[in-house]
């Protein structure tokens, strides 16, 4: 009589865990999906923070067979080491973003800035300040500033359009619903 009782508690269980585990997923997802989009706006304002004068001269200063060298220059702005070293600064930024549940559809989180560039009052009211929010995202920018350096330094290495899209949807499926978001116009 006992195994019964054993095995159906353990069937509940079973069911409450298999229950929560999409919320969890979607949760993990959203947190992904988030930091890689404020990791493309935050590179986005790094990068045009830089004078876009300013070069950098690129290649090998070998000289070749026939007396020349293959020096190009490059705006600094979007040379590979600028890039590097905005990547291993940007996920610092993200203890400026606020979790905001989606109106819509309340199980999903978008993340906002919440703290302004140049000082202006911000409308807070929607969003949610977390120390383990901002964490989270800290840590999945990192992630995915390592485990995607190559397409971060392509994407911005040249004026790349929709580069959330194309890094975060299209390239990685970080953001399976991206698509959906809107747009921030710069």
């Amino acid at each position: 009589m006992r195994e019964p009782a054993v095995l159906f508690t353990l069937c509940v269980v079973v069911v409450s865990l298999l229950v929560g585990l999409p919320e969890g997923a979607r949760q993990g997802q959203d947190i992904k999906c988030g930091a890689c989009r404020a990791l493309v706006d935050e590179m986005d304002w790094a990068i045009s923070q830089i004078d876009p004068k300013k070069t950098i001269q690129t290649g090998s200063y070998r000289i070749n067979p026939d007396g020349s060298q293959s020096i190009r220059e490059v705006p600094l702005a979007r040379s590979e080491g600028n890039l590097l070293e905005l990547m291993e600064e940007v996920c610092e930024r993200m203890q400026d973003y606020g979790e905001l549940m989606d109106s819509t559809d309340s199980s999903r989180s978008t993340y906002v800035r919440v703290t302004s560039r140049n000082g202006e009052a911000m409308d807070l009211s929607e969003a949610k300040l977390d120390s383990r929010v901002t964490s989270s995202l800290k840590f999945a920018c990192e992630t995915i500033a390592e485990q995607h350096e190559d397409e971060l330094i392509e994407f911005f290495g040249h004026e790349t359009e929709n580069v959330k899209d194309k890094l975060c949807s299209q390239r990685t499926d970080l953001c399976d619903y991206a698509l959906k978001i809107p747009h921030d116009e710069l």
